[in-house]
């Protein structure tokens, strides 16, 4: 064999389950060179688990290491060069740099992406970024490091750094991550009373009822900084998904005894109008209401909307309205569930 370069580095060895891996820092021009991607379904060979490259993703990340950005987590490889082996010892790996050595496990978008940035600046090339090496993996191995990564860890919520940091750096852009992170939390949490109901881009068809447009246009304003949740110190994602749980389930909990929850023809709520006069009236109404009970649970709300179960408002109230008289008519029949909750003349204290 003809000699080959080899780099070696210092890295942390740990046993995942059975799967021995490697972790140390590589310069990005290194990494593009060794790896390649086996696609699952296409590339007969051990390991083959990758998607197909999606080109717009590529073009985007390129343009976010172009500006200067990077990452942080690692890039998962496996190393496939039977001719030419890593040479292990305590804390040190020595590794031949020799193309298309290394199958990408994770990160195959994000080192496309580098590479096309590398293409236009050069100096891309000389940053760092942390790889985890494992050798000689099966297909099923690697499968299972695959949907570890991608189905069994939730990504963090976009809009949480607006929480961990207490900076805003883009009003309109944090409102809608936030609005968003809401959604998919309703939508996900099988005890949530949306679950299941809002509509993500790409959902199969007769998936969902509520569009996640619908869904963020109708909260984005009131989640910025200067909305009522942050003016009644409800600032956090945590408490800001609570207040809108907590409403949704007490009003599900009233149509639910009345056999109607379900029913699309129906529930109100289920609609666009309907969605968006209930958070007109949360917004307008009931927040103030419940914070001046120091109270956003369940019971509170339940109390303060008190539903008559006999008489709850139908889509067959607001429907051959036009949209805005729609919404403007649900929120109405919602406050007026809430004046029925007021004490009565003789209460009052004068």
């Amino acid at each position: 064999m003809t000699d080959t370069q080899k780099v070696t580095y210092k890295c942390l060895k740990a046993d995942f389950g059975d799967v021995p891996s490697y972790t140390f820092t590589m310069k990005v021009k290194d990494v593009v060179f060794i790896r390649y991607v086996a696609v699952r379904g296409v590339d007969d060979e051990d390991g083959a688990v990758q998607r197909v490259l999606n080109k717009r993703r590529i073009k985007d990340i390129k343009e976010y290491i172009l500006k200067g950005n990077t990452f942080f987590n690692s890039f998962i490889l496996n190393w496939t060069e039977g001719n030419y082996h890593p040479e292990l010892s305590d804390n040190q790996i020595n590794l031949p740099i020799i193309s298309s050595s290394a199958q990408v496990i994770d990160g195959q978008h994000r080192l496309a992406g580098l590479e096309a940035a590398m293409e236009e600046d050069a100096n891309v090339g000389e940053r760092d970024i942390i790889v985890t090496l494992c050798l000689f993996l099966t297909t099923r191995k690697a499968a299972e490091i695959f949907l570890n990564i991608n189905t069994e860890q939730k990504p963090v919520p976009k809009s949480l750094m607006y929480d961990l940091f207490g900076e805003v750096v883009d009003d309109e852009t944090q409102s809608v991550n936030r609005a968003t992170d809401i959604a998919r939390y309703l939508n996900e949490e099988p005890e949530s009373p949306l679950y299941k109901l809002i509509k993500f881009p790409g959902s199969p068809r007769g998936v969902g009822h509520i569009e996640l447009s619908t869904f963020v246009s109708a909260f984005k304003e009131h989640l910025k900084p200067g909305g009522i949740f942050n003016v009644y110190k409800l600032s956090t994602l945590d408490r800001q998904k609570a207040v809108v749980a907590n409403f949704f389930s007490a009003i599900k909990d009233c149509y639910v005894k009345a056999k109607i929850w379900s029913s699309k023809t129906k529930n109100p709520f289920l609609k666009a109008a309907g969605f968006n006069g209930a958070i007109d009236f949360l917004a307008g109404s009931l927040i103030q209401r419940c914070a001046e009970r120091s109270s956003f649970s369940v019971l509170s709300i339940s109390q303060i909307i008190d539903f008559d179960i006999q008489n709850l408002p139908k889509w067959d109230d607001f429907k051959g309205l036009d949209g805005k008289t729609s919404r403007n008519n649900v929120k109405k029949a919602l406050e007026s569930s809430l004046l029925k909750s007021l004490p009565a003349q003789e209460d009052y204290e004068f």
